[in-house]
């Protein structure tokens, strides 16, 4: 991960800059009150101010272990070059009995789960969607720990519960999101659809989720969960789906459109869908888990159209504004819908209903929720508006560039429209030649890139998304496809 310069734009080349992790984390570990902490031997103080001393020496390790590791990523296999039960057979099978220092954790950490990390944070790192956990926040995640806060109701975390309020309007208005809707943070996209899904069956009292058939597996998963029928209708030629073949929707809770599939990006006709569900008093539930972060680009929201009619909609902070894993952000214009769904409190938990109203578990699944909210707030203030916009585009840019490659080149093909950072792609010849050169790609630990069927045809995704990914890394990902397309 490239660390931000004064100006919050990434370093473009060579190894990251990480001097504004190193600073800002050293800041956090000094002169601040002792508070809370572990002695060197990791028991608590039982009186006065808590004795923090192991907190600053082993958490200043930790830190520079962090680090040196955004430094030295890129040198590393992206793909982790084990085998399945690898990593525990090296591992002890039951825990130690004395306490052990941090540093043995750090070491370890080294020796014996290093080699079996896939690196997310490589700058090389194509698959699936390529994430950035940046400075900011990673930082604050560390504080997010220290705090500690468990948001069961507003009065266990107001901070954490008002603040998760404010970065979701934020967000929203950063995005064009309609003004006044309401928002909370999941820990992903699949829960944020579960609890989408199951809003819309409280408020039609119907049990049948209608997608396409290029909608993500949560959706399956979440219908299967609840009991729920799952009707898939077809997609169009460019991988969208076919408003026409949606068939009689009357008994349907919801239909989920979505803005960037997750096997070519492609962009439902939100409009279209929405208009759909208004005639048979449907739920429209949208899923831009990926996709939507690019609405920050007012060049993009031509994905958004008819998003406002939409009950609810899901954008995961964690796949491509810059924030890690674990932030997928909720909102809906029928909060009211949601309490209805979701609201169970005994008397244990009761509070002034002034308060209750406030408690966003009231909202979704979770009773206990961690403060999310605070590296999303980190990245914002850290990264802003024009940082966002920089990296989406930044992507996008990269993407385009890898596409023309494909095109120009006798033998390959680009097998889907490219909206936004996502390049699907094939060499001409049977399935099998595919696979076999995906193998051989990702085998060489130089780049990992994944795969999706369309139209029935076996094709290669590759997704720029890392924060440090620069042309050089995805001319080297062209390079080495080239060469082991040449060794087949």
């Amino acid at each position: 991960m490239s660390g931000l310069r004064a100006d919050g734009a990434a370093e473009s080349a060579g190894a990251a800059d990480v001097s504004g992790l190193r600073a800002d984390g050293a800041a956090e570990s000094a002169g601040a009150a002792d508070v809370s902490g572990l002695r060197a031997d990791g028991a608590a103080e039982s009186a006065g101010a808590a004795d923090v001393s192991g907190l600053r020496a082993d958490g200043a390790a930790a830190l520079e272990w962090a680090a040196s590791y955004l430094e030295r990523v890129s040198e590393l296999p992206v793909l982790a070059q084990v085998a399945p039960g690898e990593i525990r057979a090296r591992l002890p099978k039951t825990a130690p009995d004395e306490p052990e220092p941090f540093a043995a954790v750090l070491r370890d950490l080294d020796e014996v789960l290093l080699p079996g990390v896939t690196h997310w944070q490589h700058p090389r790192y194509f698959a699936y969607f390529a994430t950035t956990a940046s400075e900011p926040a990673i930082l604050a995640e560390m504080l997010a720990a220290a705090l500690n806060s468990v948001a069961i109701l507003w009065r266990t975390a107001p901070a954490s519960t008002e603040l998760e309020g404010v970065v979701l309007d934020w967000v929203a208005e950063l995005l064009g999101l309609p003004q006044g809707w309401h928002g909370h943070i999941e820990d992903s996209a699949s829960t944020s659809t579960l609890a989408a899904i199951i809003a819309a069956r409280e408020a039609t009292g119907r049990d049948l989720v209608v997608c396409s058939d290029q909608a993500h597996s949560s959706v399956d998963k979440a219908a299967r969960m609840l009991g729920m029928r799952l009707r898939k209708v077809p997609s169009d030629d460019q991988f969208r789906m076919d408003v026409a073949q949606l068939g009689d929707l009357s008994d349907a809770a919801v239909i989920v459109a979505t803005v960037g599939t997750t096997a070519a990006t492609a962009v439902d006709p939100v409009g279209a869908v929405a208009e759909v569900c208004a005639q048979a008093d449907a739920w429209l539930h949208v899923d831009a888990a990926y996709a939507g972060a690019a609405m920050v680009c007012p060049e993009h929201r031509w994905a958004f159209d008819g998003v406002e009619r939409a009950d609810s909609v899901v954008v995961n902070a964690h796949k491509w504004m810059l924030t890690p894993n674990d932030c997928s952000l909720l909102w809906t214009r029928r909060p009211e819908d949601f309490r209805r769904a979701f609201s169970v409190i005994p008397e244990y938990l009761r509070t002034p209903d002034a308060e209750d109203a406030l408690s966003l578990s009231e909202y979704g699944p979770a009773l206990g929720r961690r403060n999310r909210a605070l590296k999303l707030w980190a990245v914002l203030r850290c990264h802003g508006r024009f940082g966002l916009q920089a990296h989406i585009r930044g992507g996008v840019d990269l993407a385009a560039q890898f596409e023309r490659w494909v095109a120009d080149e006798p033998g390959w093909e680009v097998c889907a429209p490219r909206h936004f950072s996502l390049v699907c792609f094939r060499l001409e010849g049977p399935d099998e030649r595919n696979r076999a050169l995906l193998e051989r790609v990702n085998a060489s630990g130089e780049i990992f890139i994944s795969h999706a069927v369309l139209g029935g045809r076996y094709v290669l995704r590759l997704a720029v998304g890392q924060m440090s990914t620069t042309e050089d890394d995805v001319r080297r990902a062209w390079e080495v496809l080239t060469r082991e397309a040449a060794a087949l």
